[in-house]
């Protein structure tokens, strides 16, 4: 007969251990507590997770679903020991996809792969989940971690996320309504957000700079703190101005930026003009286009280059949307405008994007 205790240690020789998983899940169990919400039913740790849509005293909801990872921002979270932002990120992808459609975020959960569990990297990361799923108003209810020796090497981990939301049936913003003369607002980015690292690592690669070199484009920072600030939440902000004005389309900008993102809204017929002078492009990405000698058309596919999410409004409530935007924190820009397309012309007309931007 084979004891449990030898299952355990054969486990253990390949390189997984269940204990030091079980150990985890009970230091993370008081991080996901602190994000309860009405509707949360049942503690981390069961089979699978229950939420009580009802006690959120919706009325006639459709839920809304979301998942996404951070993607290569995590080699320079692995290459620095620096891992408490990357969790934000993970929340952040999914619950702004959310938001843009007048969703609420009511749960999350993670997924947390690596080669070999280090108890003290993962519970940063998910303390990272955990934060942001509490700025975001929704309950982290479980999760997986899988340790996957040969699968992943040395530190390296991945991260990976799944949100899910609600909304009233009457209150979906699908941009069906977006009609010309309509004003397109461009809610302000944080930086590089979680988009485009790829070609970010490439470019401070070859230029031979280390991670802790300083910032040229920011002072008191070095490259890794740069490049490391998480991904902005924008689901506060954003549901609190779809109480106040009538939201015709949102879209948030993320990979493929403003070009494959914003036509994403658009009803049929309507093109926007976009000037690239409308806002202030943040010093990070001129010095990305100057070092990596990047086309302004490649920078405004690849990068948010400083717009995190777009809202089109009606022109008369422009200001009514930028106060309420400015009150809950994010700065925002009338960035374009809605205008009739015909057959043939593009959806997306960018003005001055040969403009020199800052960095």
């Amino acid at each position: 007969m084979i004891r449990n205790s030898a299952k355990k240690d054969a486990y253990a020789e390949a390189g997984v251990d269940i204990d030091a998983g079980n150990a985890l899940v009970r230091r993370i169990k008081p991080l996901a507590a602190a994000t309860a919400r009405p509707g949360t039913t049942a503690a981390l740790g069961g089979f699978g997770a229950f939420f009580d849509i009802k006690a959120c005293g919706y009325k006639d909801p459709l839920l809304v679903s979301t998942n996404d990872g951070v993607g290569t921002k995590l080699k320079i979270a692995v290459e620095t020991g620096r891992h408490d932002g990357i969790g934000v990120d993970c929340v952040a992808m999914c619950v702004n996809d959310l938001v843009v459609s007048g969703a609420e975020p009511l749960f999350f959960l993670d997924y947390f792969a690596c080669g070999k569990l280090d108890a003290g990297v993962a519970e940063k990361v998910v303390a990272g989940v955990a934060k942001g799923c509490k700025e975001s108003g929704c309950a982290l209810v479980g999760g997986e971690t899988a340790e996957l020796p040969g699968l992943y090497a040395g530190g390296d981990y991945d991260l990976a996320g799944f949100a899910v939301g609600a909304v009233e049936r009457d209150g979906v913003i699908t941009g069906s309504a977006i009609a010309a003369g309509d004003v397109v607002l461009g809610l302000a980015a944080n930086g590089a957000h979680s988009n485009g690292y790829s070609l970010i690592r490439k470019i401070i690669k070859d230029k031979g700079l280390p991670w802790s070199a300083p910032a040229p484009f920011a002072r008191d920072r070095d490259l890794a703190d740069a490049f490391l600030v998480p991904t902005r939440l924008y689901v506060k902000p954003v549901l609190g101005l779809c109480r106040l004005v009538p939201v015709k389309g949102m879209a948030n900008i993320t990979g493929g930026g403003l070009l494959e993102n914003v036509p994403r809204i658009l009803p049929e017929g309507m093109g926007i003009t976009i000037d690239c002078k409308n806002w202030p492009v943040p010093p990070l990405f001129g010095w990305l286009a100057r070092e990596g000698n990047i086309t302004p058309d490649d920078m405004i596919r690849t990068f948010n280059c400083g717009v995190g999410m777009v809202a089109v409004v009606d022109a008369d409530e422009c200001s009514t949307a930028r106060d309420s935007l400015q009150i809950s924190g994010v700065d925002s820009h009338v960035i374009g405008k809605v205008e009739p397309r015909v057959d043939g012309e593009e959806i997306m007309r960018f003005e001055n994007r040969g403009v020199t931007w800052p960095g």
